[in-house]
């Protein structure tokens, strides 16, 4: 895996850019997560990058010590300003060089935070695809980005992934296409699924 501090800005503005996209009669459609709706997503995304600034800074406290929900997150009023703020925290969290050493605490569990970090991005990475397939939307993301999320779910193992078992995927498919797939997302999945 990289042991050099990523920039998580390009996957924050990317899942930012989308959110004018997205209209508030699309907040009860389906996503590439089973049982998971377009608000619930946000409004995870919102509490991931509030836990994730937390456990970059070394603050442990209500944010950093829970596993994350994603279906049962309520999308708070006022998400159009609220999301983009929380986003812009955590990247700039994690571009303290002391974010990404020593121990911190994210989704109840200890880790380093050079893999803290990384588990930052890919979860960024992998609901900003979430949030575009579900809202008609292009996705592109940076080669090192995908590269992190396939080095930190490979490295599970057998485990399946916590987004769910990995999907088959062909040969020779777009890294994309296998970062997605990793991470428990059939990289084909449409609305109407």
């Amino acid at each position: 895996m990289d042991t050099q501090p990523l920039d998580l800005e390009p996957a924050a503005r990317r899942i930012t850019a989308q959110l004018d996209a997205v209209d508030d009669g699309a907040l009860g459609a389906a996503t590439p997560c089973p049982g998971v709706t377009v608000g619930a997503l946000l409004a995870h995304i919102g509490g991931l990058a509030v836990a994730f600034r937390d456990a970059a800074r070394k603050e442990p406290g209500p944010a950093t010590d829970s596993a994350p929900s994603v279906e049962s997150g309520v999308l708070e009023t006022g998400w159009r300003a609220t999301l983009p703020a929380a986003l812009d925290g955590m990247v700039a969290a994690w571009r303290s060089p002391d974010a990404w050493t020593g121990m911190t605490r994210a989704g109840g569990v200890d880790l380093p935070g050079r893999i803290a970090g990384m588990v930052a991005l890919n979860e960024l990475v992998l609901h900003g695809w979430d949030l575009a397939k579900a809202t008609g939307q292009p996705f592109g993301a940076e080669e090192a980005h995908l590269r992190n999320t396939l080095a930190l779910l490979a490295d599970q193992g057998d485990d399946p992934s916590p987004f769910g078992p990995p999907v088959p995927v062909a040969d020779g498919a777009p890294l994309l296409d296998r970062a997605v797939a990793r991470g428990g997302r059939r990289p084909d999945w449409r609305p109407e699924d």
